[in-house]
């Protein structure tokens, strides 16, 4: 295959073999003409017949268009003839030739494309085509291979898709002409890893539909894609990590505010089991226990080393672990990658190292780990949420300290935290091949800022995805953000539409927010999926059903109309002045059976995917707090009837969560709560026994639509 030089790392093919290629994965272009001799031109015109397209053809002539290289709508022999010159004129030395096409009428312009990404390997591009590709960046990507499915996505995914269908006048677009071109471009990436690029723009859209790719660039060679890529780490020695049963502190400390102070402290207060042994040269005693001046010194096997003592020493440890048994260390020590040139070499040394002498490293420069089914609690902070069903990942171990707060807070079980740090050894990919096999794990939460292993990190979180909600919240978005992504984990973010376009492939469920991926986590841990994206909605008051209405709109859901039997059994109970729609405004009613009957009735409808309410709970606060004003002002109220009006409402909320997790327990439909006034004894989850699914309630409409909305979203690809 001969290829002209455009860089001094990628080469153009040729027109002719760019042709070749393209066809033969069934990738055809427009009808042209090549032709070696300015004469030659206008016969060839006359042959393939007027209006005719005349374009310069040469090795590095990459960018025709603007290099005013084509000429359109040539209608006569003498329009041919001027073009040619002008080609020349302009293109001179590095002309080879010229094409001649029939002039394609369309007024819808498409493009398409194949590229090599660093981390991801190839990646197939559909958009908006014409000279506005730049200007309006209206694209989709999607990883090689694809299937169908994923072709017929990337096409309703562009804003600009209304001019697929019937378009002033002109016929729809051949879609299953469209999905083939992108079919056979992904076959190319697949099967031609030296192709780095390919670029089809414009395809034309003609007025009967018909689809021409009447311009094609393609490249090859170039840088290749990353290959040194760390070994997978087996499941099981993650696992283990996690359940020690004997840990070794080095760099145990008994000075208030060190690192090696507070994780032992933040260990023994959480409950942990297992034998905890101070290392430090000094010896003495820390926390009633005997300080050893090394790991040889301690009498029993060590399952789990936590090293804080600073980087430069750490490599030194690596002798000493080897001799004593120690296969696993949770490296909190900073100052490797994340601070630059000395910091990286230092922590590939000692990984090198710890690879050679059989040891695990989690880090270096993590805020730690916790495993609540263990009692494990080895973090920075004191924070200490239940064992659940929520698996937790932070590249920032800041920031998964905050989650774990959140969590520990408003109820939400996890079933493992880990502050990954600079992934020295083991990274996101291990982690998701971990979350994988794990029985107790239901739902991954995942904060990210880049990956290690792009291509193993889809088919990893695709494989999961399957089985269990991935959701996710991408650090580096912005430029600014991929600065200080590069500098607070060494490692630099990959293009962040081909990233989103991986998420969405993989069935990844994007949280936009730190503190939707909380929210995600209880919807997702909590409550059976909805089958389809309608909602129905009951409130206590009718402007939240309103704003409700107007958020499940704006996110995608429908809110469909009541049925007439529906209609009917709230006739029978609400006043006369009801909404007699979705939502259903209970109009302030304070019969408690009513919104208990409800709620009943609107899980048990066919109508509805899912259920939204809005206000009931919570009604406890505000009687609390008018109850202690007319203590204060109106002596004819006594304490006790205050005190059984509180308790009466205490108790109607926790029938209403029960009953809440019992339609569903029948239903198997979502029930979203939103509480009417929070206090601090509020939570989001709410946990009933005998049932998995628990009573979900979050402090704004917003939140509990975009729960729902990406639940739908998530049903969809399981459906996929």
């Amino acid at each position: 295959m001969k290829q002209h030089p455009v860089n001094n790392k990628k080469t153009a093919l040729s027109d002719t073999e760019a042709k070749e290629l393209l066809e033969k994965f069934g990738i055809v272009l427009a009808p042209e003409r090549f032709v070696h001799q300015d004469t030659e031109v206008a016969i060839a015109a006359r042959d393939i017949g007027f209006p005719v397209v005349v374009k310069g053809v040469g090795a590095n002539l990459l960018h025709k268009t603007e290099r005013g290289l084509v000429h359109l709508n040539l209608f006569d022999a003498q329009s041919v003839e001027n073009a040619v010159q002008a080609i020349t004129s302009e293109a001179a030395d590095e002309l080879d030739g010229f094409l001649i096409q029939p002039q394609i009428e369309g007024r819808r312009e498409f493009v398409t494309g194949l590229f090599q990404d660093d981390q991801f390997g190839p990646v197939i591009m559909f958009g908006l085509g014409g000279v506005f590709t730049e200007a309006f960046s209206d694209v989709a990507f999607r990883l090689a291979p694809l299937t169908e499915t994923d072709a017929a996505e990337m096409m309703e995914e562009i804003r600009g898709n209304v001019l697929l269908g019937d378009f002033r006048g002109e016929k729809a677009a051949d879609r299953e002409g469209l999905i083939q071109t992108l079919l056979g471009l992904s076959r190319i990436g697949t099967q031609h890893p030296e192709i780095s690029e390919i670029d089809l723009n414009p395809l034309l859209v003609d007025p009967q539909g018909r689809v021409w790719a009447v311009d094609a660039l393609v490249l090859a060679g170039g840088r290749p894609v990353k290959s040194d890529f760390l070994p997978p780490i087996s499941p099981d020695a993650i696992g283990s990590l996690f359940y020690p049963k004997s840990i070794a502190m080095v760099g145990a400390s008994a000075q208030l505010g060190k690192w090696g102070h507070f994780l032992m402290i933040n260990t023994i207060s959480g409950g942990f089991k297992g034998r905890l042994y101070p290392v430090n040269p000094k010896g003495g005693t820390l926390i009633g226990r005997n300080v050893y001046r090394s790991v040889a010194e301690i009498p029993d096997e060590i399952d789990l080393a936590v090293v804080t003592i600073p980087a430069d020493k750490v490599l030194q440890l690596i002798p000493q672990f080897r001799e004593k048994g120690i296969r696993n260390m949770l490296l909190i020590t900073s100052g490797f990658s994340e601070t630059g040139d000395h910091g990286r070499q230092l922590e590939k040394d000692l990984v090198k190292a710890a690879q050679q002498a059989g040891i695990l490293v989690l880090g270096p420069n993590t805020m730690g780990i916790a495993n609540p089914h263990h009692n494990l609690y080895c973090t920075g902070s004191p924070v200490m949420p239940h064992p659940g069903s929520t698996a937790m990942v932070a590249q920032s171990g800041n920031m998964g300290i905050q989650l774990l707060a959140f969590a520990e807070q408003q109820g939400i079980g996890i079933r493992a935290f880990c502050g990954s740090g600079n992934e020295a050894m083991m990274t996101i990919e291990d982690y998701l091949d971990g979350f994988e096999v794990d029985s107790l794990t239901r739902t991954v939460i995942l904060y990210i800022e880049s990956v290690k292993n792009g291509r193993r990190f889809f088919e990893g979180a695709r494989r999961v995805g399957r089985k269990k909600p991935i959701v996710l919240l991408k650090g580096g978005r912005s430029k600014a953000g991929n600065r200080a992504a590069a500098s607070h984990t060494g490692a630099m973010t990959s293009d962040i539409q081909i990233f989103d376009a991986v998420c969405r492939q993989a069935g990844i469920v994007r949280a936009e927010k730190p503190m939707d991926l909380l929210d995600l986590a209880a919807a997702f841990s909590s409550l059976p999926l909805p089958e389809g994206n309608r909602a129905a909605i009951v409130t206590l008051g009718g402007g939240w059903g309103v704003v409700t209405a107007d958020l499940c709109a704006e996110f995608g859901l429908d809110v469909p109309e009541l049925s007439a039997e529906l209609i009917a059994k709230m006739d029978a109970m609400l006043p006369a002045y009801w909404s007699r729609s979705n939502p259903i405004d209970l109009v302030g009613d304070r019969d408690p059976s009513i919104p208990m009957t409800a709620l009943a009735a609107l899980a048990k409808w066919d109508g509805c995917d899912g259920v939204i309410n809005l206000g009931i709970l919570g009604r406890r606060i505000m009687v609390e707090r008018f109850g202690a004003a007319v203590l204060r002002e109106d002596p004819a109220y006594s304490p006790e009837v205050i005190e059984t009006t509180n308790k009466h409402f205490i108790e109607f909320e926790k029938n209403y969560i029960e009953h809440i997790v019992r339609l569903m327990d029948q239903y198997k439909k979502p029930i979203f709560g939103v509480s009417l006034l929070p206090d601090e004894n509020n939570q989001t989850l709410y946990r009933v026994a005998g049932s998995p699914f628990k009573g979900v309630f979050y402090p704004t409409p917003e939140r509990a639509v975009k729960a729902f909305a990406k639940m739908v979203e998530y049903r969809g690809f399981l459906k996929r």
